[in-house]
């Protein structure tokens, strides 16, 4: 893989501390062998390196690429219906147990093969890939059977052979409790998400394990059987968690040193106290929030006083968040969680490959791997401030090809 020079630019690197944004005016960069191996002043440019090709940026903005790290892209059907009868006065939960919402899903997304599940996704990962998305993460919990809940996890495995992204996929079989199963979760668990989880982790379909710890979902005790299942296989863990309520979902992840807790409305200090300690990343995720039309915010002045790290997402799925822009999420996260800029930002790169275990990505700097985005801003806040507006110049994966 060749090396590069990206001269005449802005270059946010994320990577902390000051100035804000890590920002580095009058900036290079180099990458070699799909790394970068030096980022500085354009004026202290290494002799060196001034031989590799140079590709003058006109002073756009460079950021680590962007990062979603929580989306459930690969999915049957939409539940437009549904967003009806809630502005019609139908609440989430309501849906949900009158055999709606997740359930609807699963039923859309058992029907459909390989083949319809990738093309949909497709369709959705290229307006992230448009958006200057280099990894995507993609969650099962729509199949709640051993053949569907692999058959999704199969599909999101696809997704890197036929787009430029890195796909990392997290086993949701403790999603809700199918049908079949109706007033039976621990049998389910046991006689179901189990055994498929075991499954997917034989056939190498699973880097993390998920849940959803909720009234509508599961409680406390049935996700630590699961936790406990995905830490006899190796796996790292993540939760949803204090969406609707507070059932110390938040504490049961950090017991288990999960990479992130992800929704956390409902989170007290106890729970972010825990999460800190553990190191767990909170994911805010505002598209679920808005389209719910929520009023319990997340405790983002708890995340600073404790210095959890914050991450954000745009949970697509197509029920709670059919949002497939990354860029809008993070102006969500400023306005309906009074997140700054810099916050969002980081939040969609730095903190984002936190919560996915992927230390080499969502910062610039030496050694990381050169995942880029060029856009054509005179600063980063500009990213979260448009709405509807995408100012993507380029997506630079590796090399400049």
């Amino acid at each position: 893989m060749a090396g590069f020079v990206l001269k005449n630019a802005t270059i946010a690197t994320m990577a902390g501390g000051v100035p804000a944004y890590g920002l580095i005016e009058n900036a290079a960069m180099v990458a070699e062998d799909g790394k970068i191996v030096w980022v500085g002043a354009d004026a202290d440019l290494p002799a060196h390196l001034q031989s590799l090709p140079q590709e003058d940026l006109e002073g756009r903005l460079v950021t680590p690429a962007l990062i979603d790290c929580h989306t459930h892209i690969v999915a049957g059907g939409n539940r437009a219906r549904e967003f009806e009868m809630r502005l019609e006065g139908a609440s989430y939960e309501e849906i949900a147990r009158a055999g709606g919402g997740i359930v609807s899903t699963v039923r859309a997304t058992r029907q459909a093969d390989e083949d319809t599940l990738l093309a949909s996704a497709l369709a959705r990962v290229d307006h992230l890939i448009a958006e200057g998305v280099s990894t995507v993460e993609i969650k099962s919990g729509y199949g709640l059977d051993m053949e569907t809940e692999l058959r999704m996890l199969s599909t999101a495995r696809a997704i890197a052979t036929q787009r430029d992204i890195r796909v990392r996929t997290s086993f949701l079989g403790a999603h809700a409790v199918p049908a079949e199963y109706k007033d039976q979760p621990d049998a389910y668990i046991d006689e179901v998400c189990i055994p498929a989880l075991e499954a997917a982790h034989a056939q190498g379909l699973a880097d993390a394990v998920d849940g959803f710890c909720e009234g509508i979902a599961f409680t406390p005790a049935q996700i630590e059987r699961v936790f406990v299942k995905a830490r006899a296989l190796g796996l790292p863990v993540k939760l949803h968690a204090e969406q609707l309520s507070n059932l110390g979902g938040a504490v049961l992840a950090a017991r288990y040193d999960a990479l992130s807790a992800d929704h956390l409305e409902y989170l007290d200090e106890a729970g972010v106290v825990a999460m800190k300690d553990a190191g767990c990343v909170a994911v805010m995720l505002p598209g679920a929030f808005y389209t719910l039309r929520e009023t319990q915010m997340p405790p983002i002045d708890l995340f600073r006083k404790h210095h959890v790290p914050m991450a954000v997402a745009t949970d697509c799925n197509p029920g709670s968040s059919p949002v497939t822009s990354l860029l809008l999420s993070m102006n969500m996260a400023c306005t309906l969680f009074r997140m700054t800029p810099e916050e969002a930002l980081a939040g969609a790169t730095r903190e984002a490959a936190w919560a996915l275990g992927l230390p080499d990505s969502g910062t610039i700097e030496t050694g990381k791997l050169a995942e880029l985005a060029v856009w054509n801003v005179a600063h980063p806040a500009e990213l979260s401030y448009r709405i509807g507006y995408n100012p993507l110049a380029r997506r630079i994966v590796g090399d400049l090809s």
